[in-house]
């Protein structure tokens, strides 16, 4: 697979500048709701610490371990899929299952480059769970180690079956541009301040997750690892060009100090947005998803329709904190693209629009089978 990668110019640096406007407009309005008085700023600075210590450092760590193992074994994921040939479509369910959105966003850009079947792309697009995949492993484990095998399987089942029986012309446009990951440049001293902050958060993170109490362990050591790690993640998604996946020539630190804080800021969005309602509007949230408890499953597929990680964030968000079922959480697992729908749908319309219909079809079966026939699963 080859993946055009462009710099960008002069005149395009000067525009983006140190940081992106719109990126650095959210950054300030969330640290100023990290240091409002009272409530408001109490809630938002635990928040913060609690999306760094249970996701964050937990993405990190796995991001830098599996960008330092390719860089080492110069593993190409693009060649091996050219050469698969019968294997293209497990190999692009597991690439989509893989947490994240890098995996799916490589199988989209090799079909763009003729180098896989269409099987393939709707068997990553089924299997992944994108950004959202980082959050249900960090905070419920036990869960993700049944939706991810599931997600895979039913990925490479749907990526069978519409090889074989699609009548769809869907030949990829292998004269298209592709400019997924762009080259950020050499490490940062922010990368290595992020890399420092990562240790620490890993080792709160997995005190919490033995049920330990980590204040009584760390005490306010928690607190500013969070802030600081947070306030770092947020300089970095500010300043960076990065919208899915980063490019494979930059340094495996970089990818990951550029990666994580992409998530972070969805993750903490979700947070905010759960715990604000709860905490401000006075809403009796689970009375009134046990009102539409019916419509919930259908209501997870359809969310998982529309492009990008932050819905399918807010949605895992939802069953974390018991207000939406397994079958609703399973439903979206299996109907989100992820990141992954952008660039199909920026590179071939037509073949993403099919392949996200097909891939609605076993979410909605998934859904409803548990709703239906194991409706306390996982609940």
């Amino acid at each position: 697979m080859h993946v055009t990668t462009v710099m960008p110019s002069a005149t395009q640096l000067r525009r983006i500048g140190p940081f992106k406007p719109k990126r650095l407009i959210v950054a300030l309005i969330l640290l100023a709701l990290a240091v409002a008085p009272g409530l408001l700023g109490e809630l938002t600075r635990g928040l913060m610490v609690d999306a760094y210590t249970q996701v964050s450092a937990f993405v990190a760590t796995t991001l830098l371990i599996f960008y330092g193992a390719e860089r080492l074994f110069r593993f190409n994921i693009g060649e091996a899929l050219k050469g698969a040939k019968g294997f293209q479509v497990p190999l692009a369910a597991l690439l989509g299952a893989t947490p994240g959105c890098g995996g799916a966003v490589v199988v989209v850009a090799a079909y763009s480059s003729g180098n896989v079947g269409f099987g393939a792309v709707v068997a990553t697009l089924t299997a992944t769970m994108g950004d959202a995949a980082f959050l249900l492993i960090a905070t419920r484990p036990d869960v993700a180690i049944v939706v991810l095998p599931l997600s895979f399987a039913i990925g490479i089942a749907s990526g069978w079956i519409v090889d074989a029986f699609s009548r769809e012309d869907m030949t990829a446009n292998t004269t298209a541009h592709c400019e997924l990951a762009p080259l950020i440049g050499k490490v940062r001293y922010r990368d290595y301040a992020f890399f420092a902050a990562v240790a620490p958060g890993l080792l709160i993170g997995a005190t919490q997750l033995s049920g330990a109490d980590v204040y009584e362990f760390y005490g306010s050591f928690v607190t500013v690892v969070g802030l600081i790690g947070t306030a770092i993640g947020l300089l970095i998604w500010a300043s960076s060009i990065v919208s899915a996946m980063t490019n494979e020539k930059d340094s495996p630190l970089t990818r990951m100090a550029e990666e994580t804080a992409f998530i972070s800021v969805w993750v903490i969005g979700a947070y905010l947005a759960y715990d604000y309602i709860v905490a401000f509007t006075g809403l009796d949230l689970e009375l009134m998803f046990t009102t539409v408890a019916p419509l919930l499953p259908l209501i997870g597929v359809v969310i998982g329709l529309i492009p990008g990680c932050g819905p399918q964030v807010l949605v895992t968000t939802l069953y974390i904190n018991g207000l939406i079922p397994f079958s609703a959480l399973m439903g979206n697992a299996i109907s989100n693209d992820g990141d992954a729908l952008f660039p199909a749908i920026a590179l071939n319309p037509r073949a993403a629009i099919w392949a996200t219909v097909y891939s609605t079809v076993p979410a909605m079966m998934a859904a409803y089978g548990f709703h239906f026939f194991a409706p306390n699963f996982l609940n």
